[in-house]
């Protein structure tokens, strides 16, 4: 078996409340909790403004022939795990789609993007 303890990136798995899709590419997440912007005066900086921000996962998938792309813009109240390269798992609970899915036939991808209260890497 090969070693994998310096693989840092590529390889990864995404299911969805248990059901593995063919990931194409471009699989995202963000785990952060607040955004800060800075409020500049015409003096100096003043500080800045902090909000809670949605964590997401986000990724490219293979439009597979028995897969409904209309289920994926009926999500919303699931859990994403993805499997990462580097040995880590990313968890969104209660989340989610945000956009309409727009398919891509000359690759047979569509890009779907879940939103939600959290998402953790365990």
């Amino acid at each position: 078996m090969a070693d994998t303890t310096n693989r840092l990136a590529g390889i990864a798995y995404l299911s969805v409340d248990g059901q593995t899709f063919m990931l194409a590419g471009d699989l995202g997440y963000s785990v952060s909790k607040v955004t800060r912007e800075t409020v500049i005066g015409q003096d100096r900086v003043h500080g800045y403004t902090e909000k809670p921000h949605a964590g997401f996962i986000s990724g490219t998938i293979r439009d597979a022939g028995g897969l409904s792309v209309a289920s994926f813009n009926a999500m919303s109240n699931v859990t994403v795990t993805c499997e990462l390269a580097n040995g880590k798992t990313v968890v969104g609970r209660n989340m989610w789609t945000t956009e309409a899915q727009e398919v891509k036939t000359a690759e047979g991808t569509f890009e779907v993007k879940w939103e939600g209260f959290s998402v953790e890497e365990v």
